[in-house]
């Protein structure tokens, strides 16, 4: 799965900026333009968002395990299913267990993080997915409660996790969390960084993300012709940092803009430049086309030059691909599994390093979870899923929210094991918003059904960080 979605929303946003078609990164950059106050804040603290699109399996992701969750597991995906003694060395002991004996096990290829479970700095989400408000089987049957748009879709369920809205949402919770924030950095424009393109995530009212490669950042401009002309380049060049004369309030406008973007450019490059050496290896992706580790090692590049930077507050966006395994998940899921654990082990291990780890939160997203039930080779879209929250100040080595009852068409899925969140997206990026610093008079502006939440069986706060 592709990110379309997001870049559709995006180019309606950026179409009064496409004078040239070939030009995406000029015009990704210009449009992240603005300053702000300078620095206040004391402290640093960096939320990375690792979303994976497709929709992430989660049966195969966290595994049940205890007898009574792994028989109903394996007699709905016995093609797919893991053995059981498979997936002993993964088993998780959380500091608090589950009711009913509930036990489950990460897939073996995550084992990688199983350390950082253990040690107290990696939290288990259950059953998080999108929700309007509080929704039980019941109330969505008989359609009594308000639902997120067009469930198990990808577009629109990846915008609902990320913008909590549907397609061509204007702005999403981690740009809003930069529009209360960014003041607090010396350059407004890193507190938003998107290493993968672009993502509705990132956009605030007035945040508006910076894209940047893994290597960093991405020139404005870099051609001697433009449609075979290299005039045309040279005065696009000129465009750019405002050195045509005129009188044409757009064109001197653009001019400022891009000069200043000319100079941000400098300013990231000469920093990365100095950044501390690392020991940490970061492994190559067992599936070449992936580049999460790339993406994260250049994340971590970034916030070892923060205080250079005057950054206090960063949001940082990275994904994978390929994670909608309709078919072949037996042999695609372990791949991207794999990927994922390299990458994020890699990562929290930079950051220890770096000592950084208790100011850097990652966590991972996707667009739903998927069915229980196979599909001959794959699993079709679902709805509730797991998802894994690290770092330092996680308070780690246990389970959050309500582990659901394994079935087909049982008391907490919609049919074929599809999951009804009872954790929603909404209550996840408040607990993560809250931790960044957003005042809990401000979290309706970053999450705007929060409200819906207040004396829920979770609340607005989970309390994993």
């Amino acid at each position: 799965m592709t990110m379309d979605q997001s870049r559709r929303a995006f180019l309606k946003r950026a179409s009064v900026l496409s004078m040239a078609g070939g030009a995406a990164p000029f015009v990704m950059n210009l449009a992240a333009m603005g300053e702000a106050a300078a620095a206040t804040a004391s402290d640093y603290k960096a939320l990375v968002c690792v979303f994976l699109y497709g929709g992430n399996d989660y049966a195969n992701t966290l595994v049940p395990y205890d007898a009574a969750q792994y028989a109903v597991y394996n007699a709905q995906r016995a093609p797919l299913a893991y053995a059981q003694s498979a997936l002993t060395p993964t088993l998780l002991t959380p500091s608090t267990a589950l009711p009913s004996g509930a036990q489950y096990a990460l897939a073996p290829e995550l084992a990688k993080l199983l350390p950082i479970f253990k040690a107290g700095k990696m939290a288990v989400m259950l059953n998080v997915g999108t929700l309007v408000q509080p929704t039980t089987k019941a109330q969505y049957l008989a359609q009594s409660v308000s639902l997120p748009p067009k469930l198990l879709s990808h577009n629109d369920q990846q915008s609902y996790w990320q913008a909590s809205g549907g397609e061509g949402a204007a702005s999403g919770w981690g740009g809003r969390m930069g529009d209360l924030l960014q003041s607090g950095n010396g350059t407004a424009t890193l507190t938003c960084i998107n290493m993968t393109g672009n993502a509705v995530f990132l956009t605030g009212k007035s945040a508006v993300q910076y894209s940047t490669s893994p290597t960093g950042p991405i020139g404005l401009f870099a051609r001697s012709s433009l449609m075979g002309s290299a005039a045309a380049a040279t005065l696009l060049k000129s465009l750019i940092g405002g050195t045509v004369s005129g009188g044409h309030q757009f064109q001197a406008a653009l001019g400022t803009v891009g000069t200043r973007a000319l100079g941000l450019y400098d300013q990231l490059t000469t920093a990365l430049a100095a950044a501390p050496a690392t020991t940490t290896p970061f492994p190559a992706a067992a599936d070449p086309a992936s580049n999460l580790g790339a993406q994260l090692q250049g994340v971590a590049k970034q916030i070892s030059v923060s205080q250079q930077l005057g950054a206090k507050r960063q949001v940082f966006f990275v994904a994978a691909n390929g994670f909608d395994t309709h078919d072949g998940l037996d042999t695609l899921h372990p791949v991207l599994l794999t990927n994922l654990a390299d990458a994020l082990r890699a990562f929290y291990d930079t950051t220890v390093e770096l000592g950084v780890a208790n100011q850097v939160t990652t966590f991972t997203a996707s667009d739903f979870g998927r069915a229980l039930t196979a599909n001959n080779d794959g699993s079709d879209h679902g709805w509730g899923n797991m998802h894994f929250v690290l770092g330092g100040a996680v308070k780690g080595g246990r389970y959050y929210g309500i582990n659901p009852t394994l079935a087909n068409n049982g008391p907490d899925d919609i049919g074929q094991g599809r999951l009804v969140p009872t954790m929603a997206v909404d209550q996840y990026a408040a607990t993560l918003a809250n931790w960044f610093g957003v005042a809990a008079s401000s979290l309706s502006t970053v999450v705007p059904n929060i409200g819906n939440y207040a004396g829920s069986a979770l609340g607005t706060n989970i309390g994993f960080v």
